[in-house]
């Protein structure tokens, strides 16, 4: 059974043009910490959701009517918190978070309540959570404590030519078909600003092979409208050092399942 609620205190995105990321309940508050004003805590995901409202306010500074804005989904699947959906709901208004749904269901629902909400990008703390919505042809990324430390004007978002250029045997067709929507998504978003000063920042880093390959990334990804900021070639070294220096958001890689830092 799903169930979706719409946040009185957020005005609805426009459902056929929003890009629509939904992040669990466990990643955006700490479940176990709740203060005597029914309050919950604020977990390792709030740097993203601050990010994405920041773009959204760019976009809309550029153009007061534009609808292709970032539509947050708060989702939880265990019982205790949707019988304390109200707390969820305090909680979002308390600390300012512009999430635009909230949507309760079973575990073994999970999956469906992306599905019904046409979720373009899977943000969790759980990386079991993460597989089974990536081998379902959601985009998915898991959230560490790494990318609660990076507060930022700018969305960073880290490409690894693995999965968007060429994604792992294992991925099904669906997922890389999601994955590769998902990425033009972004890389209109990222068109509607100068070369300067965007609040979406795109980077690639190759691990494998040497200049041409990395000249081949760029060239696949500009044919799905995405502009790269910066580009790494590693050559076949280690990118957690990298990864550690740009300290990206999130980073789409092995499938769009794990974040590794």
């Amino acid at each position: 059974m799903v169930s979706t609620v719409q946040n009185s205190d957020v005005k609805q995105k426009d459902e056929d043009q929003a890009v629509v990321v939904a992040v669990t309940f466990a990643a955006v508050f700490d479940a176990e910490a709740e203060d005597d004003r029914d309050v919950y805590r604020l977990g390792v995901a709030l740097p993203l959701l601050q990010v994405l409202q920041r773009v959204n306010e760019r976009l809309l500074e550029e153009n007061p009517v534009e609808h292709q804005l970032f539509d947050i989904i708060l989702i939880t699947t265990e019982t205790r918190q949707q019988q304390q959906s109200s707390s969820i709901i305090n909680s979002t208004r308390h600390h300012g978070l512009e999430v635009g749904r909230f949507c309760f269901s079973s575990e073994d629902d999970f999956i469906e309540s992306l599905a019904h909400n046409n979720v373009q990008l899977f943000l969790t703390t759980d990386g079991n959570e993460a597989l089974q919505a990536t081998q379902q042809g959601v985009p998915s990324a898991l959230l560490d404590k790494n990318s609660a430390s990076c507060p930022s004007d700018q969305l960073r978002v880290v490409l690894c030519q693995d999965a968007t250029i060429q994604p792992n045997a294992d991925s099904s067709g669906a997922s890389k078909k999601s994955a590769q929507s998902f990425l033009t998504l972004l890389g209109q978003i990222r068109q509607k600003f100068g070369m300067f000063n965007s609040p979406l920042c795109f980077t690639i880093v190759t691990s494998c092979g040497g200049k041409d390959s990395c000249c081949s990334a760029l060239k696949s990804l500009r044919s799905l409208g995405v502009s790269v900021d910066e580009a790494y070639c590693l050559g076949g070294a280690p990118r957690g050092p990298i990864l550690s220096i740009l300290r990206p958001h999130f980073l789409l890689s092995d499938g769009f399942s794990q974040l590794e830092g």
